[in-house]
């Protein structure tokens, strides 16, 4: 059984207990954007933390506190991100693991 087969299995389960179609692929979709936009979050703030410690390296900068929020930022939005992919997996392994 493929992944496709499987969705619209549950598809039709769901819109069989009246849940709509478009409402599922729509809560998929708001899902998937919030992890976009979670991951290119992440992404800018781990640019612009890399972006302080050029400049501080070169001599540009000498503010260490600019340079610590920084990393500390993309610090935290990392372990956030991962912490999210984390529980995701973790739901993912245990739709897998559900008796049909």
């Amino acid at each position: 059984m493929d992944i496709s087969s499987i969705a619209s299995a549950a598809l039709n389960s769901s819109s069989a207990s009246g849940v709509s179609k478009t409402n599922v692929t729509g809560e998929f979709d708001s899902l998937l954007s919030s992890a976009i936009d979670l991951i290119e979050e992440t992404n800018t703030l781990a640019a612009n933390a890399e972006a302080e410690e050029i400049k501080f390296a070169l001599g540009e900068s000498d503010n260490t506190h600019d340079l610590s929020i920084a990393m500390q930022k993309a610090q935290v939005s990392l372990q956030y991100t991962v912490a999210i992919k984390n529980a995701l997996l973790d739901a993912y392994k245990e739709i897998m693991n559900m008796q049909v």
